[in-house]
């Protein structure tokens, strides 16, 4: 029970820290949270959370397969690039337009939201190389093993610390549109701002052939360059 909690921590943990750098996903709820309330903003993010916690899964006990799908990934990523172009000129248009009642092409339709949360996650494969990285290094110090009740409790942390990480997002953003009144058209420049950096670096990675598949590969890489420093680090610890 106890290594039980052990795992469930480690997920949460690091779960949480990766939720916090901006990125499309927490972006998108504080925008949500913003324009159509915090009950809807946690429904896309809970949506988006059960994308992620699938992947996860897949990265611990189908990653030769997954690895192996480079002309999905390569579709995913140029499907990122586009949704981030939309999402940048929705909110520039919104900004800018005469009429203030414009609404947002992605999150103002009929769509779920958490069906929404759950698409946009889908798409963006940023992820499989993060949790790939992280789960190999747990893997490699014995901190989680191939048993399904530690998966189960490793994919259950990381749900919760994407949804607390979200939160911060989501919840901030009712403390930005208390603060704003009715400046709506500032929050769409700084949004649409955001959204679109994004779409640019996301754009250079493709350029650049810096795909999912292919950080999947450097991760590899970086993960034994990390075990090697950590097994230094313990080595001199104990010389010590």
């Amino acid at each position: 029970m106890v290594k039980l909690i052990q795992v469930l921590l480690i997920g949460l943990l690091v779960s949480f820290i990766g939720s916090l750098p901006l990125g499309t996903l927490n972006v998108a709820a504080m925008q949500i949270s913003i324009a159509s309330g915090v009950q809807a903003a946690l429904l896309f993010s809970m949506g988006s959370l059960l994308a992620e916690m699938i992947y996860v899964r897949l990265s611990l006990v189908a990653m030769d397969w997954l690895r192996k799908q480079t002309k999905l990934l390569s579709i995913f990523d140029f499907l990122t690039f586009l949704l981030l172009v939309v999402l940048a000129v929705s909110n520039f248009y919104m900004a800018f337009a005469e009429n203030s009642q414009h609404r947002n092409l992605i999150f103002d339709n009929a769509l779920p939201k958490v069906l929404l949360g759950f698409l946009m996650s889908a798409i963006n494969p940023v992820q499989i190389p993060f949790w790939f990285g992280w789960s190999t290094v747990l893997f490699s110090k014995g901190l989680l093993e191939a048993k399904p009740a530690q998966y189960n409790a490793y994919i259950v942390g990381i749900g919760m610390g994407t949804l607390l990480g979200n939160s911060i997002f989501i919840f901030g953003g009712q403390l930005v549109a208390t603060t704003i009144n009715n400046n709506q058209a500032v929050v769409s420049v700084v949004i649409g701002s955001i959204f679109l950096i994004t779409a640019g670096w996301q754009l250079y990675k493709l350029f650049r052939k810096k795909d999912a598949a292919h950080r999947i590969n450097q991760s590899e890489v970086e993960v034994n360059r990390l075990g090697q420093q950590l097994d230094r680090w313990v080595s001199d610890s104990k010389k010590k």
